[in-house]
């Protein structure tokens, strides 16, 4: 048995005595569903999360969004998982790909990313006792894109508040995440450049575990519906202004061509002056978050957990 952080364990079936219920919200564009996890004891902590899938796929049922919450709610921290609209899936990998034609596109999935935080933070899960102030933010691969761009869009109150029944902030202000958790995150809408060293190890990938940064970007337009620029900085968080945003946690995949743009990210992070941790997980590929017999699922979620709940890990979001 690998023992780790908060007591998350490679062999280990995630937690089954967390009581997760289902609840429907007045989300910004219908009703939002989401999925709520409460730990055994009194919570230090909450996080809303949006699991990964290409915007296109994935549900809450997924090892990515269900077993990710049930260890951190292991770990004394409540989850609330964001089952966001997804857009009509491409073969995003396909030379011809273009985007779809059906479906919703950007700003649908960010919008409701954003509005459940806000319900969450702003007093809809008051019934789950996180302390207040406590409540972060993240996401997995496209998930991370939309939690990133999600928290540009609490700092600026860039929030559709109207269907939210009132319960965001006692004096109507948006509330804010204390963090944002992003494990190997889409960032920018055209992939930045690989260094050296990560380049060799995406020549040795098989096709299926590659992300070339043709199909990183079918796969964004798919998203956005178009193949053009975005106009909007909450659609890809890299390169935009991010003065003020919350501490972040990155968690990049080691063998993975998407930790360009997590590292890149991260560097822009620090140059806009916010605190920011970034580690690689060795030996894993993208979307070792969605494998838990592997190791790197243990260790990963260690990190976050004591990210979660060691406030000497986390600083504070300084000036714009």
């Amino acid at each position: 048995m690998t023992t780790t952080a908060a007591g998350i364990t490679a062999d280990a079936p995630p937690d089954q005595d967390a009581a997760v219920d289902d609840r429907v919200l007045a989300g910004p564009h219908g009703d939002l569903r989401v999925r709520v996890y409460r730990p055994a004891g009194a919570p230090v902590a909450g996080l809303v999360w949006a699991h990964g899938g290409a915007f296109a796929h994935g549900d809450l049922d997924m090892p990515e969004a269900d077993g990710v919450a049930r260890a951190l709610a292991a770990a004394g921290i409540a989850v609330v998982s964001v089952e966001y609209r997804l857009v009509s899936a491409i073969d995003y990998r396909d030379a011809g790909a273009t985007p779809g034609t059906d479906g919703v596109r950007f700003p649908v999935p960010s919008e409701e990313v954003a509005s459940a935080f806000a319900w969450a933070a702003g007093g809809g899960a008051s019934d789950l006792g996180v302390p207040a102030g406590r409540w972060s933010l993240g996401g997995a691969s496209a998930g991370g894109d939309l939690a990133a761009g999600a928290s540009l869009r609490l700092r600026d109150g860039a929030v559709p508040l109207s269907t939210l029944g009132g319960v965001v902030g006692h004096d109507g202000v948006v509330p804010t995440p204390r963090s944002v958790v992003l494990a190997y995150p889409v960032t920018h809408q055209v992939l930045p450049a690989p260094s050296a060293e990560l380049a060799a190890k995406i020549a040795a990938l098989p096709p299926e575990k590659n992300f070339p940064p043709a199909a990183v970007r079918a796969m964004n337009g798919n998203y956005l519906g178009h193949d053009g620029p975005a106009t909007s900085p909450y659609a890809f968080p890299g390169g935009q202004d991010l003065r003020g945003l919350p501490p972040t946690l990155i968690v990049n995949s080691d063998l993975d061509a998407l930790r360009s743009g997590g590292e890149a990210y991260a560097a822009e992070l620090a140059a806009a002056g916010v605190d920011v941790f970034v580690s690689r997980e060795d030996g894993t590929t993208h979307g070792h978050l969605n494998r838990p017999a592997e190791p790197g699922f243990a260790g990963s979620l260690a990190r976050i957990a004591a990210w979660l709940t060691t406030d000497a890990l986390v600083g504070t979001a300084h000036e714009r």
